[in-house]
């Protein structure tokens, strides 16, 4: 498949990179200095120049091209980008948009600007926070058929009750599958004799209650968040307000602008707004945010936020995340004591390669930076699961991959190695990245 990719930013140059294995990739950027980059770091073509010149789209070779994302950090060049491609062939257009503005209108007529399907960089990024913050010790968190099956990435913390168990003692859960553990880079997929250790990255897939018991297991002391809150009400904040009200839960919010703050308390009917400057120190003892559940810092820097979650956390806030704008400081952030440090841009990079992968399943979740997948097939007739038990199928699935959950008529199923897999079955597969090529064969 031909693949252009409009800009060579973190997100472009992040999705370009994921495709460039198994496409023809090319990628247009307007910087040369980011042009000259990717020339020597990454097997694409590079093209200098304005994507919102139909010239230079021409040049990229549109008009034969089966895809086109749209990812650079201006909206209004990833619609006109969009809409040149669609003039210059029959292309599916991707749009990345970090404001929601766009996206609304793109929802209610869908394929308007011509794009096929939009991305909302503000709103990814609330809705992985809102993910997260009900479950502690999570890490990530995905839905797969239609919300019957989650699977979650949670992190195994020092002192936890499940430390040094084997996973055949661990699993005390009917709904639940251990389905892979990240540990020192590696993806191991477990056994009954794996042991879990502290400090290792646990991927659970089954029903949402199963998490939530798994959850309280890992970490026991630890219960729901019932006071959560949110430093900056720009866009981020907002919404991520909106989603936890969604939830039945009444965060606060701190918005430094008077005028913002304002709306954000006409708009949001179950927070209560605070009007005042969160990086100020004895602003967060007087409304006692040492006391709250969580802190989501989402302020407009970097700086703003590792500051917010530092001084919080001296206040006793039990668990911090922090929106992270630059993708290098991710480590940095949760080695300095940030619970989840969450990315905008990388979880828009995913979000556009997990629907460019989805083409070949219902739906994709990527779990640390590639280096394993979540994936959701319906059973056909070609699928060497048809009809037989997992046992039986096993000689001819990838070891490296394992069935986590099945969903039958919106009915959850817990495999074991006795289920037998049906036509029309959606199947929810842990694989590492090496064998994705095998295991789209086998389904």
């Amino acid at each position: 498949m031909r693949i252009v990719v409009v800009g060579a930013g973190e997100v472009g140059s992040t999705t370009a990179e994921s495709l460039a294995d198994e496409h023809e990739v090319v990628v247009v950027d307007r910087d040369p200095e980011r042009v000259e980059s990717i020339t020597y770091d990454m097997d694409v073509l590079p093209i200098e120049g304005d994507a919102s010149k139909m010239e230079t789209l021409e040049e990229a070779g549109v008009g034969e091209a089966d895809l086109l994302i749209a990812s650079t950090d201006d909206d209004e060049t990833n619609i006109i980008a969009c809409g040149i491609a669609k003039v210059c062939g029959d292309v599916f257009t991707i749009a990345r948009a970090k404001s929601p503005k766009y996206l609304r209108p793109w929802e209610r007529g869908k394929r308007v600007f011509g794009v096929d399907f939009m991305v909302c960089t503000d709103l990814l990024a609330a809705k992985t926070i809102v993910g997260v913050t009900g479950l502690p010790t999570a890490q990530d968190v995905d839905t797969f058929a239609d919300g019957l099956v989650q699977m979650t990435e949670f992190e195994i913390p020092e002192g936890s009750p499940v430390a040094d168990l084997t996973v055949a003692e661990a699993d005390r859960f009917d709904s639940l599958t251990f389905a892979g553990i990240l540990r020192d880079d590696e993806v191991i997929i477990p056994r009954g004799d794996t042991v879990l250790r502290a400090g290792d990255d646990v991927v659970a897939i089954g029903s949402p209650e199963s998490m939530r018991e798994f959850s309280a297991a890992i970490a026991p002391e630890e219960t729901g968040p019932s006071d959560i809150v949110i430093v900056g009400g720009g866009e981020i904040g907002y919404q991520t307000a909106r989603l936890l009200e969604e939830r039945g839960f009444s965060p606060r919010l701190i918005e430094q602008r008077d005028d913002r703050a304002r709306t954000l308390a006409e708009e949001l009917p179950k927070t209560t707004v605070l009007n005042g400057d969160a990086t100020d120190q004895d602003l967060l003892s007087q409304e006692n945010v040492g006391d709250a559940d969580v802190l989501i810092a989402a302020l407009g820097t970097d700086h703003e936020n590792l500051l917010v979650t530092l001084l919080s956390g001296r206040l006793g806030v039990e668990r911090a995340i922090a929106v992270v704008e630059t993708v290098d400081f991710v480590d940095l952030f949760e080695t300095v004591g940030v619970d989840v440090a969450v990315s905008p841009r990388t979880v828009t990079a995913e979000e556009i390669t997990r629907f460019t992968r989805a083409r070949r399943a219902e739906n994709v979740a990527i779990i640390e930076g590639d280096q394993a997948e979540v994936l959701e097939f319906e059973v056909d007739a070609d699928s060497v699961l048809l009809d037989r038990t997992i046992a039986e199928a096993a000689a001819d699935f990838p070891e490296s991959a394992v069935i986590g959950s099945i969903a039958r008529n919106g009915e959850h199923i817990t495999p074991r190695g006795d289920t037998v897999v049906r036509e029309g079955d959606h199947v929810i597969v842990f694989a590492d990245s090496e064998v994705l090529s095998e295991l789209a064969g086998t389904m």
